[in-house]
């Protein structure tokens, strides 16, 4: 007999980032809290800025940590914008 999951209950997002490209020189990236809480949003940057520090975005291990940055703000309830300085497809 299978069990039917129940559908998961859609919570508000905790707070909003932008992720913001400063440029060919490092630092390379920015993280800008829009609005929630701070402490949350601090902790995030630091993860996100590990994780994004030395990487281009032309870099082929940004789309990888560009996915894991974006998996770790699914978690924390964070909407992620990202500002890479040209248009995204």
């Amino acid at each position: 007999m299978a069990i039917n999951p129940e559908p998961l209950e859609q919570l508000p997002p905790q707070g909003h980032v932008k992720v913001i490209y400063l440029g060919p020189t490092s630092p390379h990236w920015d993280v800008h809290g829009v609005f929630g809480d701070g402490r949350l949003i601090d902790g995030f940057r630091q993860r996100a800025l590990a994780r994004l520090q030395l990487l281009p975005p032309h870099d082929p291990q940004f789309r990888r940590n560009r996915e894991r940055v974006n998996r770790d703000a699914e978690r924390e309830r964070l909407l992620v914008e990202w500002d890479l300085g040209y248009p995204e497809e």
